[in-house]
C-alpha cells in the first residue's frame, strides 16, 4: 500500500464520521448501481485529497510541498508526487446544457414572453421585428445556432411541443432533465456541490455567511406527507420563478464579472422505521407516542424555532 498508516482523527474530525456517513450514503447507494466500485472511488478520492491540500491549504508567500501535502492526507509522497499538477475533476457543463438553461430562464423571466402571471407564453416560431417569438428569444441567448436548430433539438428531446396553432410551448418538464441525462447529471453536481459547500463554510467560518436551512416534521402519515409535498412543490417554484425573473432584470445593468450566484430549493420525504415502543412500568397505564411535530433546522448556526 502506498499510503501512510491512518493518523488519530482529531476530536473536531470524529464528531463528523456520523454526519458524514449519513450524507454519503444515498451517494454510495448510487455509486454502487452504475457500476463504481469501492477501488475507483477510492483513485478518485486520492486525486481530489492530493489537489485540494495542495491548492486549497497553500500557505501564504511559500511553495506547497510534497512533504506537507503528505501530511495533510497521508497520503505517500510517492503518490503525491504522482498526483500533484494532475488536476482534480471539473464537470464541465457541455454548450447544449448551458444554451438550454439559459433560453428557458429567459422564457420564464423576460416580461416580453411571459403572461401577466409569470408564465410561458406560446411564441410563433418566427414573428415581425420587434414582435415577441422563438427566433427573437433564442437571438437574444446565442447567435452561434439557429433557432431551427434549437426547435428541432427541443421537440426531439421534450422540452417543448407545437401547439394546434403552430406556435412553440415550453413544456413544464423542461425545468426537470430526464433521468440520468447530461443535463440531470450536470445539475446533480452542480447543486449538490453548491448546497455542500454552503453548509461547510458555515461550520468552517467564524459566523454563518450562507443562508442554509429546512423545515422537518416527523411521525406524519403517508396522505399528509404526500401533500405537504405537494404544496411545497408549488411554493418553491414560486419562488424560483421569482427570483430568476428578478435576476434576469438585474443583469440587465450588470457590467459583469467573475462571480456566480445559485439559490436552490430541495424537498425530501420517506417512510421511516417506527422507533420501537418503550416498556411501560407495570404501574402506570402505557402513553401514547409523542409525535415531533415540527422543527426549523437552521443549520446556519442561528437559533432554531419552530417555524
Amino acid at each position: 500500500m502506498s499510503e501512510t498508516s491512518d493518523p488519530a482523527p482529531s476530536p473536531d474530525g470524529a464528531a463528523l464520521h456520523g454526519p458524514v456517513a449519513r450524507l454519503l450514503r444515498p451517494l454510495v447507494r448510487l455509486l454502487v448501481k452504475r457500476g463504481i466500485t469501492f477501488p475507483a472511488l477510492t483513485n478518485l478520492l486520492r486525486e481530489l485529497y492530493v489537489n485540494v491540500a495542495e491548492y486549497d491549504f497553500a500557505l501564504p508567500g511559500k511553495e506547497q510541498t510534497d512533504s506537507r501535502v503528505s501530511l495533510l492526507t497521508g497520503i505517500h509522497r510517492k503518490e503525491v508526487r504522482r498526483l500533484r499538477g494532475a488536476g482534480a475533476p471539473v464537470s464541465r457543463v457541455s454548450a447544449t446544457v448551458s444554451r438550454t438553461s439559459r433560453i428557458v430562464a429567459r422564457w420564464l423571466a423576460a416580461p416580453d414572453f411571459t403572461d401577466g402571471g409569470g408564465h410561458p407564453l406560446p411564441l410563433p416560431r418566427t414573428a415581425e421585428a420587434g414582435a415577441p417569438s422563438f427566433e427573437t428569444l433564442v437571438a437574444g441567448v446565442t447567435k452561434d445556432v439557429r433557432p431551427r436548430a434549437v426547435l428541432d433539438e427541443w421537440l426531439d428531446r421534450g422540452v417543448a411541443v407545437l401547439d394546434a396553432e403552430g406556435r412553440v410551448q415550453l413544456l413544464e418538464s423542461a425545468y426537470l432533465p430526464r433521468g440520468g441525462s447530461e443535463p440531470q447529471l450536470h445539475y446533480f453536481g452542480r447543486n449538490l456541490h453548491d448546497h455542500l459547500a454552503a453548509a461547510v463554510e458555515n461550520i468552517s467560518g467564524p459566523a454563518p455567511r450562507f443562508f442554509e436551512r429546512a423545515v422537518h416534521y416527523d411521525g406524519l402519515s403517508q396522505n399528509l406527507a404526500g401533500r405537504l409535498e405537494e404544496r411545497a412543490r408549488v411554493i418553491a417554484m414560486d419562488a424560483l420563478k421569482q427570483a430568476n425573473a428578478e435576476a434576469h432584470a438585474a443583469c440587465a445593468d450588470d457590467p459583469g464579472g467573475r462571480h456566480r450566484w445559485n439559490f436552490g430549493i430541495y424537498i425530501f420525504r420517506e417512510e421511516v422505521e417506527a422507533p420501537e415502543p418503550a416498556a411501560a412500568p407495570e404501574t402506570e397505564p402505557a402513553a401514547a407516542p409523542e409525535t415531533e411535530l415540527a422543527a426549523a433546522l437552521e443549520t446556519d448556526a442561528e437559533k432554531a424555532g419552530a417555524p
